[in-house]
């Protein structure tokens, strides 16, 4: 997967189109080493009757400056030759290509490619009549999009924003709108758009006079010591009005500010990933009320981002979160904003996973883990008590082994308290109406090995108090043997919970756990609600001898819920909802 990643993202190194309006591009040929795939990549601006063409070229590094300007001057001259309308005579002017060193005495032309970027600076090259400085790997945008789906009031920011030598920092992002129809009311084509200048930074927000516009995004890549060529990219469609005032905005009356000191906010959020909405079934079947277009993650993700971003949490835990929503969208939009983010991966070939992200002003990051739990479970020393007491049972095994649920721990380091450090343990839990069972193996296998991780980090950290703080979407009602472990202490083997599906009944297994937890928001009514199920599934649950609870933030309405028959909606982006606390450490 990889692999072909860095072939898709390389493909893109030599081929995307460097503005052709800016002075800054029209004056240097840049060169690029790509040590991954043995090459050298070199682009320019050439003016070709009245218009200006972009020439890329990939070398080999150890290809001698005589075969590059042979193959620039043909290229060249064929681009010519095409914008002339004629085939190459006697009489063509031939295109001549030169290197200069910074004496301006010729380089001579059995120099290698790689030796180019030995030589003193500033280098120049010629091509016929034009002169260009020679730009050796500056910042360089290897690939950026803008979402189809635009709306009004949420924000926007380039995504699939891929770049080499670049920091985001030191990068300029210039937006624009412009209307893309004439007085008379035609459409007219972008290049013939007026723009005009409407937010700087990684992030716009549209407004309500952007809408029926287009925007352009202008982006100069930058790090410490150099600029890049500025790249420019216009929205396939206008900006459109949003879906009106949504249910989560009024939330965000309650998370206006940070939190700072002991208090921090941590918030928990199965935001649906697009695996399972994106279908004909879940279209027509599991939620026919909700219009096609408000399913499909372009228009989703802006709900997403505007909801979690409001919200100023310290630590965000997230399910059903899609790999390439994460690389792509959530980890650079919110990198942006202050928090670092990682991403765990489910087991076998399904592409989504957990992340966890932190405000890094606020936490440090010691170590992480993650684990699949059929595999731990035979693996791990920790629960060799469940192991034993289940791995004679194979109607129980085939199944529980099969899934691809996983865990992560993500371990913080408070820099506002220093004796202060949480296991920040994320989970989403298997669902099945008869895998009670199942579940409530799973819940232990997580509990028992955030447990490990705790005593490993307070054994390493024997001066400072170690918390647990367990988020997730536990497809577990309150009544449940999960939410009674947690909770308790103890799950006996007496629950019904064991006996949910009895071809796979488990006995003589009960699950223990000494760590004193609550949950954070309580029991609510609903955290998940759709047309067919509605109920509690989602928690936080908190370590209630180092923590304490300073706020829960309020559910959404039943009114709410049912405005639009049920989530997800045009203004809900998932069928759950979010979970939002603001909690403290105790002071000993």
């Amino acid at each position: 997967m990889v692999l072909r990643l860095r072939r898709w993202t390389y493909k893109f190194y030599s081929v995307f189109s460097i503005s052709r309006t800016k002075t800054m591009n029209l004056e240097k040929c840049y060169f690029r080493h790509i040590q991954e795939e043995d090459k050298i990549d070199i682009t320019f601006l050439f003016k070709v009757k009245d218009s200006m063409r972009q020439f890329n070229f990939s070398r080999k590094p150890t290809e001698n400056l005589l075969t590059l300007f042979t193959r620039i001057s043909t290229n060249v001259q064929k681009a010519v030759n095409k914008a002339n309308k004629k085939k190459k005579k006697e009489d063509d002017l031939k295109i001549e290509v030169n290197f200069y060193d910074v004496k301006n005495n010729p380089i001579p032309e059995q120099a290698t490619c790689q030796e180019l970027f030995s030589y003193e600076g500033p280098l120049k090259l010629k091509v016929y009549d034009q002169e260009y400085e020679a730009i050796f790997n500056a910042p360089w945008i290897v690939s950026i999009n803008l979402p189809q789906s635009i709306l009004a009031g949420f924000p926007i920011y380039p995504e699939n924003f891929c770049t080499y030598y670049t920091e985001k920092q030191t990068t300029i992002f210039n937006w624009y709108r412009g209307l893309p129809v004439n007085e008379n009311g035609n459409v007219i084509s972008d290049c013939h758009i007026k723009w005009d200048l409407v937010g700087n930074g990684f992030t716009y927000i549209p407004t309500a006079q952007d809408i029926g516009m287009k925007l352009k995004l202008e982006c100069i890549p930058g790090n410490k010591t150099a600029t890049g060529p500025a790249v420019e990219i216009i929205s396939k469609n206008k900006v459109e009005a949003g879906p009106g005032k949504c249910p989560f905005e009024s939330r965000h009356m309650f998370t206006k500010s940070k939190l700072s000191g002991k208090s921090f906010r941590c918030v928990s959020y199965n935001i649906l990933a697009d695996l399972y909405c994106d279908s004909d079934f879940t279209r027509t079947v599991l939620h026919p009320y909700c219009p096609p277009y408000a399913l499909h993650i372009d228009y989703r993700k802006q709900l997403i981002m505007k909801e979690l971003l409001g919200y100023n949490a310290d630590i965000m835990c997230l399910q059903e979160v899609d790999r390439k929503i994460f690389v792509h969208c959530l980890q650079p939009f919110f990198e942006m904003q202050g928090l670092n983010g990682s991403f765990y991966k489910k087991g076998k070939e399904v592409a989504e996973g957990l992340a966890c992200f932190y405000r890094k002003d606020r936490f440090k990051l010691l170590t992480e883990e993650n684990i699949i739990l059929s595999q731990a479970l035979q693996t791990e020393p920790c629960l060799n008590s469940i192991w034993t007491a289940i791995k004679d049972n194979q109607p129980l095994n085939e199944r529980l082994l099969d899934r691809s649920t996983a865990a992560s721990a993500t371990i913080l380091q408070s820099l506002d308290n220093d004796n202060e450090i949480l296991v920040v343990g994320n989970t989403h839990l298997y669902f099945h109406p008869d895998a009670d069972h199942i579940r409530l193996i799973q819940g232990g296998i997580v509990i028992y090995w955030l447990k490990k991780i705790r005593m490993d980090i307070l054994n390493e950290n024997s001066n400072k108090k170690v918390s647990l703080l367990l988020c997730g979407d536990f497809n577990s009602v309150p009544s449940c043997g999960i939410y009674q472990l947690y909770t308790t202490g103890i799950s006996p083997s007496s629950l019904p919970d064991w006996k949910s599906n009895k071809k796979e009944a488990v006995y003589n297994l009960t699950l223990e756990q000494d760590i004193p937890l609550d949950s954070a928001c309580g029991t609510p009514q609903y955290t998940n609600f759709t047309a067919g199920f509605a109920d509690c599934l989602d928690y936080i649950f908190y370590d209630k001898r180092n923590l304490t609870v300073e706020q829960v933030v309020p559910f959404p309405s039943v009114e709410e819920l049912e405005a639009h028959t049920a989530l997800p909606s045009i203004v809900f982006p998932s069928d759950h909802i979010a979970l939002i606390s603001d909690l403290r450490f105790i002071c000993k």
